[in-house]
């Protein structure tokens, strides 16, 4: 088995040689990983539910479903995407644009509640942009792991793409390596490392942040009037209600992947407002109301990642729309466009002709200096 370092330096050469840049050749590489999806769908399926449980509509809609709609709308994008963008030049005469540079290598950090969408959609992004990349996705998603790293590399580039596994000791030892971005879902705290361990090589981040705890935390933290039942060895949770729950209790700090409902009454919406604006910011908003200027206030008032207005979640699957956190729920954004942009380097570039006019009448920049030229140049 290569080391990490063997890992990263593999996906580094196969970089420098610029195939990754070809257009045809990311294109290819996505129809792949398309017919990866499409050729073993019942395997992630089945991975998935022996890691979460997790009903098969479910599954589907938001795991494989989910990750080949995507893949859809890159590949009616990414050329569109690619092409250098011209903008206003300040003299007349020079040609202004902005180029769309990939990073290089990419290391794509998955997250077990959604362990097989969280880590190849990014991964699709980042390929779009012409990048290598390192996938490592969750351990705590044990069977979903095991299906990427045995399907990967029978349908992409071997070169180009890899898939390491492990845990917290592997995590902190692929850490060491010098990547060119870094995308990671997961916890806050986790999140800390990962930007800290980025800092080494000034390497740029997306962070998409939330957290977790303990279901017995959760379920002692208020009064539980509805359900509370669950079954660890089946990974199954009743629908569950608390009440009466305290403003610190472990339910009202973390994110919660499961089914319980932490329900706390204020007298009107302001203190609902003046609540949420005393911690951190939360990764999505869902105001429930039928009153637009309560549903105004919150979404003025409230700095949040997203937001969606009478439900919950659908702003996440719109394409045309990013998707991030802000503050501790993260930084950046994905989905759409946004994936292939969020893996792209913007490139400043000016062209202009040796014999052209502008150059002769900058020409007032060179020494000597004197008022006149001073004059000339700011006017």
């Amino acid at each position: 088995m290569a080391s990490f370092k063997e890992t990263v330096d593999r996906a580094r050469a196969a970089f420098q040689t610029g195939r990754t840049r070809s257009v045809e050749f990311r294109k290819q590489q996505l129809l792949q990983l398309k017919k990866m999806y499409e050729e073993n769908r019942q395997t992630f399926l089945d991975a998935v539910h022996s890691d979460l449980r997790k009903p098969k509509l479910e599954a589907t809609l938001f795991e494989t479903g989910f990750a080949e709609k995507d893949l859809d709308f890159l590949l009616t994008r990414v050329e569109d995407c690619l092409k250098p963008q011209e903008v206003a030049p300040v003299v007349p005469q020079d040609k202004c644009f902005i180029y769309k540079d990939p990073y290089g290598v990419v290391l794509v950090m998955g997250a077990w509640n959604y362990p097989l969408q969280l880590s190849l959609i990014p991964a699709a992004g980042a390929i779009a942009a012409g990048n290598t990349v390192v996938i490592k996705p969750s351990e705590v998603a044990p069977a979903t792991a095991a299906a990427i790293a045995k399907l990967v590399p029978q349908y992409l580039d071997k070169e180009c793409f890899h898939v390491v596994c492990g845990g917290v000791a592997e995590t902190t030892e692929l850490l060491k390596q010098r990547f060119d971005y870094i995308f990671y879902t997961g916890s806050t705290g986790v999140g800390k490392i990962v930007r800290d361990a980025a800092n080494k090589f000034l390497t740029p981040t997306t962070l998409e942040l939330g957290g977790k705890c303990r279901l017995a935390g959760y379920l002692s933290s208020g009064k539980v009037v509805l359900g509370g039942k669950y079954d660890k060895k089946t990974k199954w949770v009743e629908p569950t209600i608390l009440v009466d729950v305290k403003e610190d209790s472990k339910v009202m700090q973390d994110e919660v992947f499961g089914p319980i409902l932490p329900i706390l009454n204020y007298e009107n919406y302001q203190d609902a407002i003046n609540f949420i604006n005393k911690r951190e910011k939360p990764l999505a908003m869902y105001v429930f109301s039928k009153q637009q200027n309560v549903a105004d206030a919150f979404l003025s008032q409230v700095s949040s990642g997203g937001a969606t207005i009478n439900d919950t979640l659908h702003h996440a699957a719109n394409p045309n729309l990013p998707f991030g956190g802000v503050g501790h729920s993260g930084m950046g954004a994905y989905h759409g466009d946004y994936t292939i942009d969020t893996f792209l380097h913007k490139k400043s570039v000016l062209i202009r002709d040796f014999d052209s006019a502008a150059d002769k009448m900058l020409a007032v920049r060179y020494p000597p200096y004197n008022d006149e030229k001073l004059k000339i140049l700011s006017a």
